[in-house]
């Protein structure tokens, strides 16, 4: 009994020994794991805290020698510190912030241009899973100005993408509400070369501050005015603005009605377009390099601006001007006969708008002063079928586009012998010129355009009556656009263009459908608002031809006032190759518009 109770004894206490040996080698491999952890940690951070003592003042002596022997060498030299690295980088940024907001100091260098596919291999988290961040930025490039600050407000990584897409910018449009939004989105673009803002707001000499020191490499400006807003730039602050930006080569601004006086002095400006100008003390535009200039003043008959002046000037300041356009109720024959003295030999494009005092002599001043017009648009003038030969006979070789709009001097004869002698003609507008006598006594004339929509303008004078019932026979070879909204003096109407694709019959009410004949198989569009229902029926049936190919093409003999046609059996019908009577049943689409 003694000898098992010892051996059961012996054997307990030799199991204790055996745990507590398992127990203290398992404690020791947990503690020398987590010492040499621990090691590794050190390492990484740079050793123990004596050795980044000791490490961290050999840094600081260092830098202190170094900052020693570079004061010395380099005197004016800004000093480095052991924080000189954090006080490096803000200084590279202050200074590209001071480019970006300056437009005097331009950097030495061109500076590349950063992409936003230069992304480094940069990855951020989306959902958990890393994406490319050139996704990100591919996404931003297609969002609006709006989109883009709305990501930028997602996170730092958003906000940073946003940043690289701002900065590499060339475009923008934009609406904005006040100065305020651009104050904070423009110095970020410091690559922006055309900016397009249609104010909500109204426009003082703020706002150009601040798109004179936040768009350095600014080329075009355009600036529109909506309905609530108002334009109170003055003409000294326009013609500061226009000066101090050298890079400046296109400005369009509408709502210039508080300017006062224009003198503008510029090198590099190429477009100028001022529209609702009023009562200008003095207009001096001094811009050699200027080859487009358009002014549209105010139709109010307290208008005191000096075209005269303005006119003779342009000669002198703006030698190589090729495209001219001046709307005011204010244009007379000494204005026209003073371009004249200008001496604008390159003119290519002459719109003078709205000036009932123009006549013949006008048209006589402009065929001396200009050797090769494309364009002429004297639409609202008071110039004869006479003034209209001159123009045909003056420019036969190079006059394309001829507007003679709101002319109610002019007859039918006037506008098929314009046809007749100009062949390159190849856009005509006629449209209120060629009215009946019991329409020019309404009141309320209104002023349209050759692609159909209609705008309200102030009735002219009818100096000369008109014939109740006029034929009008066009034919010409490149015509691709024919204008004649408002003539309701017409009731016959053959145009034979094979080339013309838009015809404008917007309120041409005594035009009968049976004396209208269209020979004109490349026709795309047909604008007929307000026209009879049995015109516009027949207007379908002609340039539709919605049964063509039922029809025996057969050939047909038509009256000489074009109310009837007949068809010739009794002729033998052309065989035609198979090839050439598919290609006559094709035709192109036409649409015929009746709105307005």
């Amino acid at each position: 009994m003694t000898s098992g109770r010892s051996g059961r004894r012996k054997r307990g206490r030799s199991e204790r020994r055996r745990k507590g040996r398992r127990e203290r080698r398992k404690r020791g491999r947990g503690e020398r794991r987590r010492k040499g952890r621990r090691g590794r940690r050190r390492k990484q951070r740079g050793g123990s805290k004596k050795r980044r003592k000791k490490g961290g003042g050999g840094r600081r002596k260092k830098a202190a020698e170094a900052k020693a022997e570079e004061a010395v060498m380099i005197q004016g030299r800004r000093k480095y510190s052991g924080g000189g690295r954090r006080k490096k980088k803000a200084e590279d940024k202050e200074s590209r912030l001071r480019r970006a907001l300056s437009f005097d100091d331009a950097p030495s260098s061109p500076e590349k241009k950063p992409r936003p596919d230069d992304d480094d291999g940069r990855t951020m988290d989306l959902g958990g899973r890393p994406v490319p961040v050139d996704f990100f930025l591919e996404v931003l490039r297609r969002l609006g100005p709006r989109g883009v600050l709305d990501a930028a407000a997602v996170s730092r990584a958003w906000r940073d993408c946003a940043d690289r897409v701002w900065r590499v910018a060339e475009e923008l449009r934009l609406r904005p509400a006040g100065a305020g939004l651009l104050a904070a989105l423009l110095p970020r673009c410091a690559a922006l070369s055309r900016l397009v803002l249609h104010m909500e707001s109204d426009v003082d000499a703020t706002m150009l501050s601040c798109l004179a020191f936040s768009c350095s490499s600014l080329e075009i400006l355009e600036i529109t005015m909506s309905d609530k807003a108002s334009n109170n730039m003055t003409g000294e602050e326009l013609s500061r603005f226009v000066s101090e930006k050298h890079s400046l080569s296109i400005l369009k601004i509408g709502g210039c009605s508080n300017l006062g006086f224009l003198n503008l002095s510029s090198s590099s400006l190429n477009v100028l377009w001022l529209s609702d100008l009023y009562s200008l003390s003095e207009s001096v535009i001094s811009c050699p390099n200027m080859s487009e200039l358009s002014l549209c003043f105010t139709q109010q008959s307290t208008d005191c601006t000096d075209l005269v002046s303005l006119m003779d000037g342009l000669g002198r300041s703006c030698p190589n001007l090729r495209n001219l356009h001046i709307s005011s109720i204010q244009l007379s024959n000494e204005a026209v006969s003073a371009l004249e003295g200008a001496n604008l030999r390159g003119l290519c494009m002459l719109s003078l708008i709205l000036g009932s005092k123009m006549t013949d002599a006008a048209v006589a001043s402009i065929v001396r002063s200009c050797a090769s017009l494309a364009l002429l648009d004297l639409s609202g003038s008071s110039i004869s079928d006479s003034g209209v030969g001159m123009i045909g006979k003056a420019f036969p070789h190079t006059l394309s586009r001829l507007l003679v709009a709101l002319c109610p001097n002019i007859t039918t004869s006037g506008i098929q012998a314009a046809t007749v002698q100009l062949p390159l003609l190849q856009l005509m507008d006629c449209g209120m010129s060629l009215r009946s006598n019991s329409q020019n006594e309404k009141q309320g004339a209104y002023f349209g355009e050759i692609n159909g929509r209609i705008r309200l303008c102030p009735k002219l004078p009818t100096l000369k009556k008109q014939p109740m019932r006029q034929k009008l026979i066009i034919k010409h070879d490149n015509l691709k656009k024919l204008s004649l909204w408002g003539c309701s003096a017409i009731d016959a109407l053959y145009v034979k263009c094979p080339e013309l694709i838009d015809l404008n019959l917007n309120s041409c009410t005594n035009l009968h459908a049976e004396r209208l004949l269209l020979q004109c198989p490349n026709l795309k569009n047909v604008h007929a608002f307000g026209c009879q229902d049995m015109l516009i029926g027949a207007i379908r049936n002609q340039v539709l031809n919605e049964f063509a190919a039922a029809e025996p093409h057969l050939p047909c003999k038509r009256l000489a006032d074009g109310s009837k046609r007949v068809q010739l059996s009794q002729f033998p019908q052309e065989q035609l190759p198979e090839d050439k009577i598919w290609i006559g049943f094709k035709r192109s689409e036409c649409i015929v518009h009746l709105d307005s």
